[in-house]
């Protein structure tokens, strides 16, 4: 079972985002609970103090429902919450009159004044920061916070507020849900340009698989698409010879089974080329794919002198578990070290992306059960746990024979 922070270990980068995107807008609702509403009920009495609670409780409850509404909408999970929307427009005018009305026609007292001027600015500038997230244009952004902003004046006037007072309030309103608002719509490009990166990188993974693909069907038809043809002539001469009665016939199939266990043999050379991973070219590999993907890499040691075998096996551990990083994985470093003893190579890939690693293979899935099958064929072992708070580790071992490494270096 996961530990508490499995939950939040488990997301991916996006909807890590996503969540904490989510969140901090919340806190905005709660923020006015806390800040503006529940002090209304010692200044204001329990009466008129506690009706002030309810209204800005209500309207914080919709502004964190219209944050889950509008930010699935820049998802494309729901449609637009235009209803939501003007409720929440609606209730967020409402509540700034009643505050312009308590702070004019309630208790004389200064503590009345600074309560009634807080709801009033701290709902206009949470209400608009919070609508622009369900609009995507951005000139209906600029009339939404412009709007508000005069509306904070313009309503100021009829109830005997002072021009000075009114000027202030459009200021402070226009500062505030402008901010708020620039943060809702940086925040919802960010949201987007992190899904499309996660995106990008699927399709670079996609794409070099298919490639790798192509590369190997374009290998096979070099290698059978000659000797096919070949193949089909002589065994159409040899029917034609047999037909006459011709004893040339058996030399053509003679000819013809030769072609044929020619090919088999090239067959098995081109299989066995793709199946070998050279692990120099497979270290530089993961290097290049995993900082592009935005982790930092780091690869120590050296592969001269190590036998084509062993590279080989090697090269298919680094090979898999970098594929793992970049599938399962929200790793933000990873370590390739190679280390040459005495009588043994020791391969080690580490990464800090441990809750992804037991999603992925980690757990003994079938990538690292087939790593084992290819390190047996090498006398070797591999070994994959947790190697601290949050970090994977893979480690590879191989027995060296040094009577073939020296051939490998002389040769």
């Amino acid at each position: 079972m996961r530990g508490p922070g499995g939950w939040w270990r488990g997301k991916s980068t996006p909807a890590k985002f996503e969540t904490y995107t989510r969140w901090s807008f919340h806190f905005f609702g709660v923020s006015e609970i806390t800040g503006v509403g529940l002090p209304a009920v010692g200044s204001l009495g329990p009466g008129l103090g506690g009706a002030l609670l309810t209204l800005v409780t209500v309207h914080a409850v919709l502004c964190m429902l219209t944050v889950s509404r509008g930010l699935d909408w820049t998802r494309g999970r729901r449609p637009q919450p235009i209803r939501l929307l003007w409720t929440l427009a609606s209730l967020t005018a409402a509540i700034a009159v009643v505050a312009i009305l308590i702070a004019q026609r309630g208790p004389d007292r200064e503590s009345v004044d600074a309560t009634a001027g807080a709801v009033f600015g701290v709902v206009l500038v949470v209400g608009v920061g919070v609508l622009t997230l369900g609009v995507r244009d951005r000139r209906r952004v600029y009339a939404i916070v412009v709007g508000f902003s005069l509306g904070a004046g313009v309503v100021s006037f009829p109830l005997n507020v002072s021009p000075p007072a009114a000027v202030l309030s459009m200021v402070g309103v226009f500062l505030g849900s402008g901010l708020l608002a620039f943060t809702a719509l940086f925040s919802v490009w960010l949201l987007d340009a992190v899904y499309q990166l996660d995106e990008a990188r699927e399709t670079r993974a996609r794409l070099a698989v298919a490639e790798e693909r192509l590369r190997f069907g374009r290998d096979l038809h070099d290698v059978m698409g000659r000797n096919l043809a070949v193949i089909a002539l002589k065994a159409e001469l040899a029917v034609q010879l047999a037909v006459r009665g011709r004893p040339e016939a058996v030399e053509q199939m003679i000819e013809v089974q030769r072609i044929a266990q020619d090919s088999q043999r090239e067959v098995r050379e081109v299989v066995r080329g793709y199946r070998e991973a050279d692990l120099t070219v497979e270290l530089a590999g993961a290097q290049g794919v995993l900082t592009a993907a935005g982790i930092d890499c780091e690869v120590r040691g050296e592969t001269d002198g190590l036998p084509g075998e062993v590279q080989s096996a090697l090269g298919w551990v680094v090979r898999e578990t970098t594929t793992n990083v970049l599938r399962h994985g929200d790793a933000r470093r990873c370590s390739v070290g190679l280390r040459v003893m005495e009588e043994r190579v020791v391969l080690t890939v580490e990464n800090d992306g441990a809750e992804a690693a037991r999603d992925g293979d980690g757990g003994g899935g079938s990538g690292l059960a087939g790593l084992r099958e290819r390190l047996r064929q090498v006398d070797g072992t591999l070994e994959a746990g947790f190697a601290g708070p949050g970090v994977f580790r893979v480690v590879a071992e191989v027995p060296l024979d040094r009577t073939s490494m020296v051939s490998e270096v002389t040769s």
